[in-house]
């Protein structure tokens, strides 16, 4: 499989802008055609090695029907997908026993759970919008404290 990690889209591996030396070797290499990759890893088999056949896996997809591709070498790979299908359906409509369920629910706590320190010595955290209301309420209260001062000083 062929997996081209340096792409000459403008940018390095994490995310930012190359620098110009960099983007002109990245023009360079672009001339380069390089080979159209396909993403698709086939699974090999453990006991045998080799690859699933291609009229397989269009069964697999609902492009063949059956009969064409029970023949010869894959019918051993069709009874095997059969029988994934089969053990899938059945643990598919297996449901969690009544008595398992009820000791999961008696596990979990009845009450929430208390914070293990007090509100005085956890982290504070402000938000930015937070940070500025603050800051525009408290120029609000000196400039209205420092009116009332000036109003009071003028009597």
């Amino acid at each position: 499989m062929f997996d081209d990690i340096h792409s000459g889209n403008g940018h390095s591996l994490d995310g930012h802008k190359r620098d110009r030396r960099s983007e002109r070797d990245a023009e360079r290499r672009s001339d380069i055609e390089l080979p159209l990759t396909d993403r698709e890893v086939p699974l090999a088999q453990p006991d045998t090695g080799r690859v699933l056949s291609p009229a397989v896996h269009a069964w697999l997809d609902g492009e063949l029907p059956e009969a064409v591709v029970r023949r010869g070498d894959t019918q051993r790979d069709v009874e095997f997908w059969k029988r994934m299908a089969q053990v899938t359906e059945t643990r598919r409509h297996l449901s969690t026993p009544a008595h398992v369920q009820q000791r999961i629910m008696d596990a979990l706590p009845h009450t929430v759970p208390q914070l293990i320190t007090p509100w005085w010595r956890r982290e504070f955290v402000i938000t930015p919008a937070a940070a500025l209301g603050a800051a525009g309420a408290l120029i609000a209260l000196t400039a209205a404290l420092t009116a009332l001062f000036v109003v009071i000083a003028h009597r």
